[in-house]
């Protein structure tokens, strides 16, 4: 039958139209995401609507969806098929067309709306495709969620109806308001905004340019082929181009935005990277007198400057560190009243007073800019007040999803072993195994070692960090990927180290 799920569907057949392609490996902690055509066609998103309108008005008691889509070639296509799926429920369908993630999430507190999907595959190549899914208020799908979701797909035991179709057009004229009402600069400040080709240039320089600043923008015009780089704030080649736009624009400060606009990354005003946990740290501490008492979320992968800064300390700011992931986070920051949560990936979490708990990158940007404005010294002065430490960037090793988890839990063992055995790690031995999200290895200088399982890619996840030296970072990453490669289930890495510097 049409609508009956099947695991392989040729692509260049009558299959493809008649039958419905939905493969499980799509279905992820906190995301579903496909190859579009190898794992997922058109009937499948019909499908998927299906089930997401079943699944709001079963689970969420939400007779009305809002549905948003991200700019991909494919996506508007998906997104009415998905509709399609959406109105056979029954449920009322508010259609935001082109928008951000962080648009859909607004859109649900302005609408008072509880159940949204956004039609995205936010950061990763071209090809795939996928859905971030809300159940309530800045709160999307975890892996219960998903399992729920998950089930409806696969039982086809649909929710029907005479569903309601509207066309809403004017949402961003209200996020932007709503983030501009928040403050703008306080003196001119100049920024290079980079969209990679991706949604946010069709909204993202707007939002800083009525905050007041001077905006440059760096490939924010529309290509769905995404020609130059991946829209990956975590994209070494991403944030290399950026660096040199701001250099040579003598800007304040660089921004880049993910496909989604959902993570930001950042580079100061000599041109230099800041990954997003550091920087997350600076606001943590200009925002920290405004909330004593409140905690703030950290991910598994961020560093360890949070638990010994003396400003989060002096104002009694507990530190939680907690599961890499949008919904993880989300949920967390709610569950915690944590003024703010911070990834190392640039997803940030800022609750009230300074925003609603969900991931906006234009949000984060306009806190940025306030941030650099209210402060008398550049950026680059401001990250050299930290205390020193040599990150990696987050490298992504492929590793089938079926073994990936495996993978990780078998190296977690061997450093757990070395822990009690006391032997050394880049000279130094383990003095704390962190098992909350994959394994965290801290050394005994503070210095760590991160390997994780990929919650939306086939791929682990590696990051480090030294307290010591350049040369320490090196020996720790040095460890880990002999590590991996010796399980003989590793394929390439999506980037690789930087030179050393001489």
């Amino acid at each position: 039958m049409r609508f009956d799920v099947q695991a392989k569907v040729a692509q260049n057949s009558f299959d493809y139209f008649e039958k419905t392609l939905i493969t499980q490996n799509g279905f992820r902690e906190y995301d579903v995401r496909w190859l579009l055509g190898k794992e997922v066609n058109p009937n499948g998103f019909l499908v998927l609507g299906k089930a997401f309108g079943t699944f709001a008005r079963k689970f969420v008691k939400e007779s009305s969806v809002i549905v948003g889509h991200d700019f991909r070639a494919y996506s508007q296509d998906t997104a009415r098929s998905f509709v399609v799926g959406l109105l056979s429920t029954g449920v009322r369908v508010v259609d935001l067309g082109l928008v951000l993630s962080p648009m859909t999430y607004f859109a649900q507190h302005h609408l008072g709306i509880r159940a949204a999907a956004m039609i995205t595959a936010s950061h990763n190549e071209n090809g795939w495709t996928g859905l971030k899914l809300a159940d309530g208020l800045s709160s999307t799908l975890g892996p219960e969620g998903i399992s729920q979701f998950k089930n409806l797909v696969a039982g086809g035991n649909f929710l029907t109806g005479a569903g309601t179709y509207e066309a809403y057009e004017d949402i961003f004229c209200h996020y932007q308001a709503d983030i501009v009402g928040r403050g703008k600069v306080s003196r001119p400040i100049k920024v290079v905004l980079a969209a990679g080709n991706g949604t946010a240039g069709r909204f993202a320089p707007s939002v800083l340019r009525e905050m007041g600043c001077e905006v440059i923008e760096q490939d924010c015009t529309p290509d769905w082929t995404f020609g130059k780089h991946n829209p990956n704030p975590e994209d070494i080649k991403f944030l290399h181009a950026i660096s040199a736009a701001t250099v040579e624009a003598k800007a304040d400060l660089g921004i880049g935005i993910d496909g989604d606009g959902d993570r930001i990354g950042v580079v100061d005003d000599r041109g230099h990277e800041i990954f997003s946990d550091k920087l997350g740290l600076l606001l943590a501490r200009w925002m920290a007198p405004h909330v004593p008492g409140r905690s703030v979320v950290i991910d598994v992968k961020s560093t360890g400057l949070f638990y010994c800064d003396p400003i989060l300390q002096q104002h009694k700011i507990p530190v939680v560190t907690w599961k890499t992931g949008h919904s993880y986070i989300k949920a967390k920051v709610a569950e915690t009243d944590a003024f703010a949560g911070f990834e190392k990936s640039g997803h940030w979490f800022l609750n009230r007073p300074f925003g609603r708990g969900y991931d906006d990158a234009p949000h984060s940007a306009a806190y940025v800019v306030r941030y650099v404005a209210d402060m008398s010294k550049p950026l680059s002065e401001l990250v050299a007040e930290l205390p020193k430490t040599w990150e990696s960037p987050t490298m992504g090793p492929y590793c089938a999803d079926d073994v990936k988890y495996n993978v990780v839990d078998d190296v977690t063992r061997q450093y757990e072993a070395d822990r009690a055995s006391g032997a050394k790690v880049a000279g130094r031995r383990i003095k704390e195994i962190i098992t909350v999200n994959g394994v965290r290895f801290v050394l005994e200088n503070d210095s760590f070692g991160l390997v994780r399982a990929s919650s939306n890619k086939p791929q682990l996840v590696l990051v480090a960090e030294s307290r010591g030296s350049e040369d320490e970072l090196y020996a720790i990453v040095d460890h880990i990927r002999a590590r991996l490669a010796a399980t003989g289930r590793i394929g390439e890495y999506d980037q690789e180290m930087p030179e050393r510097k001489k």
